[in-house]
């Protein structure tokens, strides 16, 4: 069994936001917080560290997470630098990668990623968030060995999650029951629309205040 001390979360904030015109999405204020606030509570207290990978604005990531860690290679490559990066930078056995822009990550989002990898760990390397239509290679659990795998394929101009996954033994977890807690915001309507929804939903879930006769 894969436990809370062999885990480390890291948080994808490294990109350019260029959807969302070159501002840093990670900081993006959602709900009155920035948005890489409410992913961390998704991962802290599940695993033994949360790390950010933040390619700007470092120092004002450093309050949000218990380490920034920058990519090992500039330039913005992409996330597959990133999950490199959180490989290298993890002190345990597995990293468990989110991105920066999914608020509402399941609250047991590490224990299903955990399960799916199953009791016989020799089995997977690596497990895949599914939510019965598509895959989300970002939010994903990962054995810390890969690290010079990785680099190779790094090294030999690979840039996609995907295909490198596919060199692996790499399952998916069913997510099916919460898809839409996987929707990436890329967009200030996209941001806008989740967060009123997410304000609903909150409203509804409130005890009705009894009003004495």
């Amino acid at each position: 069994m894969i436990t809370r001390e062999a885990l480390t979360g890291m948080i994808l904030a490294g990109g350019q936001g260029r959807r969302m015109g070159g501002r840093d999405k990670g900081l993006e204020p959602f709900a009155e917080r920035p948005l890489v606030a409410h992913v961390h509570e998704r991962l802290a207290g599940h695993v033994a560290e949360v790390l950010i990978n933040a390619n700007r604005n470092v120092e004002r990531y450093r309050p949000l997470a218990d380490r920034v860690v920058t990519d090992a290679e500039g330039g913005y490559q992409g996330p597959l630098m990133g999950i490199y990066t959180g490989l290298r930078a993890a002190t345990t056995p597995w990293l468990v990668v989110v991105p920066c822009d999914t608020p509402a990550l399941p609250g047991d989002l590490v224990a299903r990623l955990v399960a799916g990898i199953g009791e016989n760990e020799g089995e997977h390397d690596i497990a895949v968030a599914f939510d019965g239509e598509r895959l989300h290679p970002v939010v994903a659990l990962m054995r810390t060995s890969l690290a010079d795998d990785l680099a190779a394929a790094l090294a030999d101009g690979e840039r996609k999650i995907d295909r490198w996954y596919a060199r692996h033994a790499w399952c998916r977890v069913d997510v099916s029951d919460c898809p839409d807690a996987f929707a990436n915001l890329n967009t200030d309507d996209e941001k806008q629309r989740l967060e009123r929804a997410l304000g609903d939903a909150a409203r509804a879930m409130r005890p009705l205040t009894r009003v004495n006769p």
